[in-house]
């Protein structure tokens, strides 16, 4: 199984762009990616970007993402 993840853009070099998420910083590729900006949202996968999303997408992403884990932690 494949898991992408939303990050936001931090700056951007030419088809590099470095992004963050909690403290995680990742050069990853932007080519796919029409006007990569820093602060957009991105879902990053393998190392590229895929699409952009907006802030509230992303958030609500996220969240889901911590809910899991948190259930899965407080199963195992």
């Amino acid at each position: 199984m494949c898991l992408a993840i939303p990050m936001k853009i931090t700056s951007v070099e030419g088809d590099t762009a470095l992004v963050s998420l909690e403290g995680l910083e990742k050069e990853i590729d932007v080519r796919f990616l029409e006007d990569p900006q820093p602060g957009d949202y991105v879902i990053v996968h393998a190392g590229f970007a895929i699409d952009k999303l907006d802030e509230e997408e992303a958030r609500k992403t996220l969240d889901l993402f911590r809910d899991i884990t948190a259930e899965l932690n407080k199963n195992s």
